[in-house]
């Protein structure tokens, strides 16, 4: 079976590439890190801001929303804080959904009802990111499944 690379995937981008991304200067991703509290950069030792993909998401929400659609940067809060609650709508009734599902003996689709409780707190960046991190493991564990499936055929 021949080797698979797996694309490297940067953890985090300093505010230079940030900017660059959205082609603005680095003072406009610094006040909007100020301005919106889903954008939460981590710093280092010397205290350079350092943005996670979830940031990078947000950032584009918040381009699409000031930038393209013209929203004023309290109009651009509010919209955030409305989509914000249509996820939690979307996420209840989806959950709603797994746990009445009938579920195969394929252990990847376990219902998210029978794993441990995880605290989450309302914070939308944590929610987001946890979820992408399930979304990681799950597509991991699928790949791990087909290559076993390969090997059990041979």
């Amino acid at each position: 079976m021949p080797y698979k690379e797996k694309e490297i995937e940067k953890l985090y981008y300093t505010i230079g590439e940030v900017a660059s991304m959205f082609d603005v200067n680095t003072s406009h991703i610094r006040f909007w890190s100020k301005e919106f509290d889903i954008i939460k950069p981590a710093t280092n030792k010397k205290g350079n801001r350092l943005y996670t993909h979830s940031d990078i998401e947000n950032f584009k929400k918040i381009y699409h929303l000031v930038k393209e659609k013209g929203f004023t940067l309290k109009g651009a809060k509010t919209e955030l804080k409305e989509m914000k609650s249509r996820l939690k709508d979307e996420e209840t009734i989806s959950l709603n959904e797994i746990e009445t599902d009938q579920l195969s003996d394929n252990p990847v689709n376990v219902p998210f009802s029978s794993t441990p409780e995880i605290p989450f707190g309302d914070d939308f960046v944590d929610k987001m990111a946890m979820k992408s991190s399930f979304e990681r493991i799950k597509s991991t564990l699928l790949d791990i499944q087909r290559e076993l499936t390969i090997l059990e055929e041979k």
